[in-house]
């Protein structure tokens, strides 16, 4: 699989604001832009993994350095 590049804290706020975005979709079902809100599912997804595709690319990592 891909190497973890997610730090905890990164990866619950991705789920939290995952969830949110989620939550709004079906809170506001008459809203013009809640197909908007199913972009949530990225950072959710991500968030769960722990792998960012995006930071792979811009070789960026948030995980903690491992000491040896």
């Amino acid at each position: 699989m891909f190497k973890t590049n997610e730090s905890t804290i990164d990866r619950v706020l991705r789920v939290v604001v995952g969830l949110a975005l989620l939550v709004a979709f079906f809170v506001f079902p008459d809203a013009g832009w809640r197909w908007l809100a199913l972009i949530g599912l990225v950072p959710l997804i991500t968030g769960i993994v722990g792998t960012c595709p995006l930071y792979m690319l811009l070789g960026i990592s948030t995980c903690p350095v491992k000491r040896s």
